[in-house]
């Protein structure tokens, strides 16, 4: 049901606009999805710093999302209706139509986000079958953590407290370690 995306070629970077572009087609997209199959919507990309939002570093985070969506679609016995991965300029995506509840399914996946080393660059957005998005702070979950200092995330990145290539070190760090989990 899952088919890793191939490696290939280090794309370009990414300009701002085109990064905004992508997440409007993201959106309506989204939409698009709720409404053909009604049922609750994993909307699943990578949180990844800098220009380059494609390389064979997020992809191979993206396939371990990916492989932790899996188990935990299969420990809860959800009934996965629709799933379509996307090799995009601005990083990998997938959908995926689950017949579950959201906020089960939001939850469930925050937890293989916190036992997994990369788990933090996961973004596993989920929608009801109204189109209506949960939040970790809906479900009065802390926001994410610094990879560097453990501070809030979108404290440090507002104010560039950390270089990218000391991000970037940090991430290849975590994703070596995952590899040996």
């Amino acid at each position: 049901m899952f088919y890793p995306l191939p490696d290939t070629i280090e794309q370009p970077e990414i300009s701002l606009s085109e990064l905004l572009a992508s997440r409007d087609v993201r959106q309506a997209r989204q939409q698009q999805w709720i409404g053909l199959h009604q049922v609750t919507l994993i909307s699943f990309t990578v949180v990844f710093p800098g220009p380059v939002k494609d390389n064979h570093l997020v992809r191979q985070i993206f396939n371990q999302g990916l492989n932790a969506l899996k188990q935990v679609a299969q420990c809860r016995q959800w009934v996965l209706l629709a799933q379509q991965s996307f090799a995009l300029p601005t990083g990998p995506e997938c959908f995926v139509a689950v017949d579950a509840d959201a906020i089960e399914v939001k939850t469930a996946l925050i937890e293989a986000e916190e036992l997994s080393a990369v788990g933090r660059l996961w973004d596993f957005d989920v929608f009801d079958a109204q189109g209506w998005q949960y939040s970790r702070s809906e479900l009065q979950l802390p926001p994410r953590r610094c990879l560097i200092c453990e501070k809030e995330a979108k404290i440090c990145a507002r104010e560039r407290a950390h270089s990218l290539s000391e991000i970037i070190h940090q991430i290849e760090v975590l994703a070596n370690a995952s590899n040996h989990d």
